[in-house]
Protein backbone atom coordinates (compact mmCIF):
# COMPACT_ATOMS: atom_id res chain seq x y z
CA UNK A 1 0.00 0.00 0.00
CA UNK A 2 3.07 2.30 0.62
CA UNK A 3 3.48 2.78 -3.09
CA UNK A 4 -0.38 3.65 -3.77
CA UNK A 5 0.11 6.15 -0.76
CA UNK A 6 3.41 7.52 -2.50
CA UNK A 7 1.76 7.60 -5.66
CA UNK A 8 -1.02 9.27 -4.53
CA UNK A 9 1.05 11.94 -2.58
CA UNK A 10 3.63 12.24 -5.84
CA UNK A 11 0.39 12.85 -8.39
CA UNK A 12 -1.18 15.52 -5.56
CA UNK A 13 1.02 18.48 -6.91
CA UNK A 14 -0.17 17.76 -10.78
CA UNK A 15 -4.23 17.12 -9.58
CA UNK A 16 -4.03 20.44 -7.64
CA UNK A 17 -2.75 22.42 -10.58
CA UNK A 18 -5.09 20.46 -13.15
CA UNK A 19 -8.16 21.48 -10.62
CA UNK A 20 -9.72 24.08 -12.41
CA UNK A 21 -9.29 22.45 -16.18
CA UNK A 22 -10.83 19.01 -14.06
CA UNK A 23 -13.99 21.19 -12.84
CA UNK A 24 -14.40 22.81 -16.39
CA UNK A 25 -13.97 20.11 -18.24
CA UNK A 26 -16.73 18.55 -16.01
CA UNK A 27 -15.19 14.70 -15.98
CA UNK A 28 -11.39 14.21 -15.69
CA UNK A 29 -9.37 14.42 -18.48
CA UNK A 30 -8.73 11.49 -20.79
CA UNK A 31 -4.68 11.06 -19.92
CA UNK A 32 -5.36 11.81 -16.39
CA UNK A 33 -7.11 8.39 -16.04
CA UNK A 34 -4.59 6.37 -17.88
CA UNK A 35 -2.30 8.52 -15.02
CA UNK A 36 -4.63 7.00 -12.58
CA UNK A 37 -5.12 3.64 -13.99
CA UNK A 38 -0.84 3.18 -14.84
CA UNK A 39 -0.51 4.30 -10.69
CA UNK A 40 -2.39 1.09 -9.67
CA UNK A 41 -5.45 3.26 -7.94
CA UNK A 42 -8.32 1.44 -10.18
CA UNK A 43 -6.82 -1.86 -8.92
CA UNK A 44 -6.50 -1.00 -5.82
CA UNK A 45 -8.99 -3.00 -4.05
CA UNK A 46 -8.74 -6.12 -6.88
CA UNK A 47 -7.73 -9.32 -5.42
CA UNK A 48 -4.50 -10.06 -5.96
CA UNK A 49 -5.54 -13.30 -7.79
CA UNK A 50 -6.85 -11.16 -10.06
CA UNK A 51 -3.59 -8.78 -10.57
CA UNK A 52 -4.80 -6.16 -7.95
CA UNK A 53 -3.45 -4.90 -4.86
CA UNK A 54 -6.07 -5.93 -2.34
CA UNK A 55 -5.99 -3.06 -0.31
CA UNK A 56 -7.20 -3.01 3.50
CA UNK A 57 -9.86 -0.36 4.59
CA UNK A 58 -7.32 1.91 6.37
CA UNK A 59 -4.68 1.60 3.67
CA UNK A 60 -7.20 2.43 0.74
CA UNK A 61 -8.97 5.24 3.30
CA UNK A 62 -5.75 6.93 3.94
CA UNK A 63 -5.27 6.96 -0.66
CA UNK A 64 -8.66 8.10 -1.84
CA UNK A 65 -7.82 11.01 1.14
CA UNK A 66 -4.74 12.17 0.12
CA UNK A 67 -6.10 12.65 -3.60
CA UNK A 68 -9.38 14.23 -2.62
CA UNK A 69 -7.49 16.99 -0.54
CA UNK A 70 -5.61 17.58 -3.81
CA UNK A 71 -8.89 17.39 -5.84
CA UNK A 72 -11.97 16.09 -4.40
CA UNK A 73 -13.39 15.31 -7.98
CA UNK A 74 -10.20 12.98 -8.66
CA UNK A 75 -10.60 11.59 -5.22
CA UNK A 76 -14.67 10.74 -5.55
CA UNK A 77 -13.93 9.25 -9.48
CA UNK A 78 -10.76 6.88 -8.24
CA UNK A 79 -13.11 6.27 -4.95
CA UNK A 80 -16.38 4.89 -7.40
CA UNK A 81 -13.85 2.81 -9.90
CA UNK A 82 -11.59 1.34 -7.23
CA UNK A 83 -14.96 -0.14 -5.88
CA UNK A 84 -16.09 -1.96 -8.74
CA UNK A 85 -14.39 -5.26 -7.60
CA UNK A 86 -16.95 -5.22 -4.57
CA UNK A 87 -19.78 -5.49 -7.28
CA UNK A 88 -18.52 -7.59 -9.77
CA UNK A 89 -18.02 -9.80 -6.63
CA UNK A 90 -21.83 -10.06 -6.48
CA UNK A 91 -21.73 -11.90 -10.10
CA UNK A 92 -20.75 -15.55 -10.40
CA UNK A 93 -17.40 -16.56 -9.95
CA UNK A 94 -17.02 -17.83 -13.87
CA UNK A 95 -17.76 -14.26 -14.88
CA UNK A 96 -16.07 -12.41 -12.22
CA UNK A 97 -12.83 -14.15 -13.86
CA UNK A 98 -13.80 -13.76 -17.31
CA UNK A 99 -14.15 -10.09 -16.55
CA UNK A 100 -10.98 -9.61 -14.84
CA UNK A 101 -8.97 -11.72 -17.87
CA UNK A 102 -7.40 -9.40 -19.64
CA UNK A 103 -6.96 -7.30 -17.38
CA UNK A 104 -7.44 -5.73 -13.33
CA UNK A 105 -8.63 -2.02 -14.92
CA UNK A 106 -11.93 -2.54 -14.87
CA UNK A 107 -14.21 0.61 -14.34
CA UNK A 108 -17.31 0.05 -13.52
CA UNK A 109 -20.10 2.92 -12.98
CA UNK A 110 -23.50 3.06 -12.89
CA UNK A 111 -26.94 4.03 -11.09
CA UNK A 112 -27.92 2.53 -7.46
CA UNK A 113 -31.13 3.76 -7.59
CA UNK A 114 -33.73 1.78 -8.94
CA UNK A 115 -34.59 3.77 -11.79
CA UNK A 116 -34.63 0.76 -14.82
CA UNK A 117 -37.21 -2.36 -15.03
CA UNK A 118 -36.00 -5.80 -15.58
CA UNK A 119 -38.20 -8.48 -16.95
CA UNK A 120 -36.53 -12.19 -16.89
CA UNK A 121 -36.17 -13.94 -19.98
CA UNK A 122 -34.33 -16.68 -21.19
CA UNK A 123 -31.36 -15.24 -21.73
CA UNK A 124 -30.95 -12.78 -18.48
CA UNK A 125 -33.21 -9.89 -18.05
CA UNK A 126 -35.17 -7.38 -20.73
CA UNK A 127 -33.63 -3.89 -19.14
CA UNK A 128 -35.06 -0.45 -19.67
CA UNK A 129 -34.05 2.61 -17.79
CA UNK A 130 -32.19 5.88 -17.13
CA UNK A 131 -29.95 6.39 -14.00
CA UNK A 132 -28.37 9.51 -12.98
CA UNK A 133 -25.31 10.42 -10.93
CA UNK A 134 -23.25 7.41 -12.43
CA UNK A 135 -20.10 8.61 -11.51
CA UNK A 136 -16.82 8.26 -14.34
CA UNK A 137 -19.59 7.19 -16.97
CA UNK A 138 -17.72 7.96 -19.67
CA UNK A 139 -14.14 5.96 -19.05
CA UNK A 140 -16.46 3.07 -17.71
CA UNK A 141 -15.46 0.11 -19.24
CA UNK A 142 -18.95 -1.59 -17.45
CA UNK A 143 -22.15 0.12 -16.69
CA UNK A 144 -24.78 -0.69 -14.39
CA UNK A 145 -28.45 0.14 -13.61
CA UNK A 146 -30.31 -1.29 -10.52
CA UNK A 147 -33.52 -2.54 -11.75
CA UNK A 148 -36.90 -3.12 -10.02
CA UNK A 149 -37.35 -6.99 -11.20
CA UNK A 150 -41.22 -7.33 -13.28
CA UNK A 151 -43.11 -10.28 -14.18
CA UNK A 152 -45.49 -8.88 -17.29
CA UNK A 153 -44.80 -5.29 -16.04
CA UNK A 154 -45.83 -5.83 -12.72
CA UNK A 155 -43.24 -5.16 -9.97
CA UNK A 156 -42.36 -8.45 -8.10
CA UNK A 157 -42.99 -7.59 -3.97
CA UNK A 158 -40.44 -9.62 -1.90
CA UNK A 159 -41.24 -11.55 1.42
CA UNK A 160 -40.20 -8.64 3.11
CA UNK A 161 -43.06 -6.74 1.26
CA UNK A 162 -40.46 -4.19 -1.04
CA UNK A 163 -39.65 -4.76 -4.85
CA UNK A 164 -37.43 -7.29 -5.54
CA UNK A 165 -34.24 -5.31 -7.07
CA UNK A 166 -31.39 -6.71 -8.90
CA UNK A 167 -28.81 -4.52 -10.98
CA UNK A 168 -28.24 -5.22 -14.54
CA UNK A 169 -24.76 -4.98 -16.46
CA UNK A 170 -25.89 -2.62 -19.46
CA UNK A 171 -24.29 -3.60 -22.86
CA UNK A 172 -24.70 -1.02 -25.14
CA UNK A 173 -26.28 2.03 -22.97
CA UNK A 174 -26.11 5.70 -23.94
CA UNK A 175 -23.94 7.99 -22.22
CA UNK A 176 -26.38 11.73 -21.64
CA UNK A 177 -24.75 15.04 -21.43
CA UNK A 178 -26.43 16.31 -18.06
CA UNK A 179 -23.89 16.81 -15.39
CA UNK A 180 -24.31 20.39 -14.99
CA UNK A 181 -23.74 21.04 -11.13
CA UNK A 182 -22.38 22.85 -7.88
CA UNK A 183 -19.86 21.04 -7.50
CA UNK A 184 -18.15 17.74 -7.70
CA UNK A 185 -18.16 19.37 -11.33
CA UNK A 186 -15.28 16.91 -12.63
CA UNK A 187 -17.06 13.41 -11.61
CA UNK A 188 -18.54 13.26 -14.95
CA UNK A 189 -21.99 11.77 -13.39
CA UNK A 190 -23.93 11.92 -15.89
CA UNK A 191 -27.19 9.78 -16.83
CA UNK A 192 -27.07 6.45 -18.51
CA UNK A 193 -29.78 4.66 -20.36
CA UNK A 194 -31.15 1.55 -22.02
CA UNK A 195 -33.69 0.26 -23.75
CA UNK A 196 -35.44 -3.26 -23.86
CA UNK A 197 -31.61 -4.41 -23.53
CA UNK A 198 -30.99 -7.82 -23.04
CA UNK A 199 -28.93 -8.07 -19.98
CA UNK A 200 -27.46 -11.86 -19.33
CA UNK A 201 -25.21 -10.54 -16.34
CA UNK A 202 -27.39 -8.97 -13.02
CA UNK A 203 -26.67 -9.32 -9.38
CA UNK A 204 -27.95 -7.47 -5.87
CA UNK A 205 -26.47 -4.51 -4.76
CA UNK A 206 -28.06 -4.49 -1.08
CA UNK A 207 -28.00 -8.14 0.05
CA UNK A 208 -25.76 -10.31 -2.75
CA UNK A 209 -23.19 -12.81 -1.67
CA UNK A 210 -19.43 -12.43 -2.93
CA UNK A 211 -18.20 -15.00 -5.05
CA UNK A 212 -14.68 -13.71 -3.67
CA UNK A 213 -13.67 -14.60 0.05
CA UNK A 214 -12.31 -12.50 2.03
CA UNK A 215 -13.85 -9.55 3.91
CA UNK A 216 -13.13 -6.86 1.04
CA UNK A 217 -15.90 -8.25 -0.87
CA UNK A 218 -18.19 -8.49 2.32
CA UNK A 219 -21.16 -5.71 2.59
CA UNK A 220 -19.96 -3.50 -0.45
CA UNK A 221 -22.08 -0.98 0.61
CA UNK A 222 -20.58 -0.11 4.18
CA UNK A 223 -17.27 -0.32 1.91
CA UNK A 224 -18.63 2.54 -0.26
CA UNK A 225 -19.84 4.62 3.11
CA UNK A 226 -15.76 4.15 4.67
CA UNK A 227 -14.90 5.40 1.17
CA UNK A 228 -17.46 8.49 1.33
CA UNK A 229 -16.06 9.83 4.22
CA UNK A 230 -12.27 9.24 3.27
CA UNK A 231 -13.21 11.90 0.62
CA UNK A 232 -14.99 14.17 2.70
CA UNK A 233 -12.49 14.17 5.03
CA UNK A 234 -9.71 14.76 2.23
CA UNK A 235 -11.92 17.68 0.79
CA UNK A 236 -12.00 19.29 4.27
CA UNK A 237 -8.11 18.76 5.22
CA UNK A 238 -7.72 20.21 1.63
CA UNK A 239 -9.83 23.70 2.60
CA UNK A 240 -7.52 24.11 5.67
CA UNK A 241 -4.72 23.70 3.65
CA UNK A 242 -5.56 26.79 1.52
CA UNK A 243 -6.44 28.96 4.25
CA UNK A 244 -3.41 28.64 6.04
CA UNK A 245 -2.11 29.18 2.82
CA UNK A 246 -3.98 31.80 2.57
CA UNK A 247 -3.67 33.03 6.29
CA UNK A 248 0.44 32.92 6.39
CA UNK A 249 1.09 34.35 2.68
CA UNK A 250 -0.26 37.59 4.27
CA UNK A 251 -4.15 38.07 3.86
CA UNK A 252 -6.12 40.66 5.72
CA UNK A 253 -10.16 41.12 5.22
CA UNK A 254 -10.81 44.84 4.24
CA UNK A 255 -11.88 46.54 8.01
CA UNK A 256 -10.02 44.17 9.87
CA UNK A 257 -7.19 45.69 12.43
CA UNK A 258 -5.44 43.12 12.04
CA UNK A 259 -4.11 40.12 9.46
CA UNK A 260 -5.68 36.47 9.31
CA UNK A 261 -2.50 34.89 10.59
CA UNK A 262 -2.84 37.68 13.91
CA UNK A 263 -6.47 37.42 14.08
CA UNK A 264 -7.58 35.69 17.79
CA UNK A 265 -10.89 34.99 16.54
CA UNK A 266 -9.21 33.76 13.17
CA UNK A 267 -6.89 31.08 15.18
CA UNK A 268 -9.55 29.98 17.51
CA UNK A 269 -11.79 29.08 14.20
CA UNK A 270 -9.10 27.54 12.48
CA UNK A 271 -8.28 25.48 15.75
CA UNK A 272 -11.54 24.56 16.08
CA UNK A 273 -12.28 23.34 12.16
CA UNK A 274 -8.55 21.53 12.63
CA UNK A 275 -9.03 19.64 15.53
CA UNK A 276 -12.81 18.48 13.63
CA UNK A 277 -11.13 17.13 10.75
CA UNK A 278 -8.49 15.27 12.77
CA UNK A 279 -11.88 13.94 15.09
CA UNK A 280 -13.53 12.96 11.33
CA UNK A 281 -10.53 10.71 10.15
CA UNK A 282 -10.02 9.31 13.70
CA UNK A 283 -13.65 7.63 13.76
CA UNK A 284 -12.97 6.94 9.85
CA UNK A 285 -10.10 4.76 11.39
CA UNK A 286 -11.66 3.53 14.42
CA UNK A 287 -14.71 2.20 12.14
CA UNK A 288 -12.19 1.02 9.37
CA UNK A 289 -11.39 -1.51 12.36
CA UNK A 290 -14.13 -2.25 13.82
CA UNK A 291 -15.39 -3.19 10.52
CA UNK A 292 -12.20 -5.03 9.27
CA UNK A 293 -12.01 -7.15 12.55
CA UNK A 294 -15.22 -9.24 11.40
CA UNK A 295 -16.84 -8.38 8.44
CA UNK A 296 -19.18 -10.94 8.31
CA UNK A 297 -20.95 -9.73 10.81
CA UNK A 298 -21.84 -6.31 9.69
CA UNK A 299 -25.04 -6.11 7.88
CA UNK A 300 -25.00 -4.76 4.68
CA UNK A 301 -26.35 -1.48 5.35
CA UNK A 302 -25.18 -1.15 8.73
CA UNK A 303 -26.30 1.94 10.58
CA UNK A 304 -23.30 2.10 12.45
CA UNK A 305 -21.38 2.55 9.01
CA UNK A 306 -24.46 5.27 8.11
CA UNK A 307 -24.72 7.04 10.93
CA UNK A 308 -20.32 7.70 10.46
CA UNK A 309 -20.79 8.59 7.12
CA UNK A 310 -24.07 11.57 7.86
CA UNK A 311 -21.70 12.88 11.02
CA UNK A 312 -18.17 12.84 9.23
CA UNK A 313 -19.81 14.69 6.25
CA UNK A 314 -21.67 16.92 8.52
CA UNK A 315 -18.49 17.59 10.44
CA UNK A 316 -16.36 18.79 7.18
CA UNK A 317 -18.67 20.59 5.72
CA UNK A 318 -18.33 22.85 8.44
CA UNK A 319 -14.66 22.88 8.38
CA UNK A 320 -14.95 23.84 5.07
CA UNK A 321 -17.42 26.62 5.44
CA UNK A 322 -15.08 28.05 8.39
CA UNK A 323 -12.37 28.14 5.85
CA UNK A 324 -14.30 29.60 2.98
CA UNK A 325 -15.41 32.58 5.61
CA UNK A 326 -12.29 33.07 6.17
CA UNK A 327 -11.06 33.69 2.74
CA UNK A 328 -12.98 36.65 2.21
CA UNK A 329 -14.15 38.48 -0.82
CA UNK A 330 -11.87 36.94 -2.57
CA UNK A 331 -12.92 33.28 -1.83
CA UNK A 332 -16.22 33.77 -4.01
CA UNK A 333 -14.33 34.10 -6.90
CA UNK A 334 -14.16 31.28 -9.29
CA UNK A 335 -10.46 31.10 -9.61
CA UNK A 336 -10.61 30.89 -6.03
CA UNK A 337 -9.89 26.86 -4.10
CA UNK A 338 -11.76 27.29 -1.14
CA UNK A 339 -14.84 28.22 -3.64
CA UNK A 340 -14.18 25.07 -4.98
CA UNK A 341 -13.88 22.80 -1.64
CA UNK A 342 -17.27 25.04 -0.76
CA UNK A 343 -18.89 23.66 -3.65
CA UNK A 344 -17.68 20.52 -3.69
CA UNK A 345 -17.91 19.59 0.11
CA UNK A 346 -21.97 21.11 -0.11
CA UNK A 347 -22.37 18.78 -3.18
CA UNK A 348 -21.05 15.98 -1.21
CA UNK A 349 -23.70 16.52 1.89
CA UNK A 350 -26.48 16.51 -0.82
CA UNK A 351 -25.78 12.42 -1.40
CA UNK A 352 -28.21 10.14 -0.35
CA UNK A 353 -25.67 8.36 2.03
CA UNK A 354 -24.54 11.28 3.48
CA UNK A 355 -28.25 12.46 4.75
CA UNK A 356 -28.64 13.62 7.90
CA UNK A 357 -31.36 11.02 8.62
CA UNK A 358 -28.82 8.30 8.76
CA UNK A 359 -27.81 9.26 12.20
CA UNK A 360 -31.57 8.79 13.32
CA UNK A 361 -30.85 5.25 12.09
CA UNK A 362 -27.79 4.76 14.42
CA UNK A 363 -29.67 6.16 17.02
CA UNK A 364 -32.63 3.72 16.80
CA UNK A 365 -30.26 0.85 16.85
CA UNK A 366 -28.99 1.80 20.14
CA UNK A 367 -32.68 1.18 21.14
CA UNK A 368 -33.38 -2.57 19.87
CA UNK A 369 -34.70 -1.63 16.66
CA UNK A 370 -33.16 -3.62 13.71
CA UNK A 371 -30.94 -2.01 10.72
CA UNK A 372 -32.67 -1.26 7.24
CA UNK A 373 -32.07 -0.07 3.82
CA UNK A 374 -33.78 3.00 4.79
CA UNK A 375 -34.75 6.13 7.73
Amino acid sequence: MTSLLDAAHDLAPTLTARADEIDAGRELPVDLVKELKAAGFFRMFVPRSHGGAETGPRDGIAVLERLARADAATGWTVMIGSESPMLLALLPRERFDALYADSPDVVVAGGFNAQGTAEPVDDGHRVSGRWNFCSGARHADLLFGNCVVTDGGTPVIGDNGVPVMRAALLPGAEVIDTWRVLGLRGTGSDDIAVTEARCPDTFDIFTGTACVPGGLYNAPLVHCVLHMAAVAVGTAQGAIDDVVALATGGKQRLYAKASLVDSPVFQVHLGRAEASVRAARALLAQVADEFWADPAAWHPSSPKASATLSWITETCVAAVDTCYRAGGGGAARDSSSLQRRFRDAHTMSQHAGSAEGWLGTGGVSLLGAGAGLAY
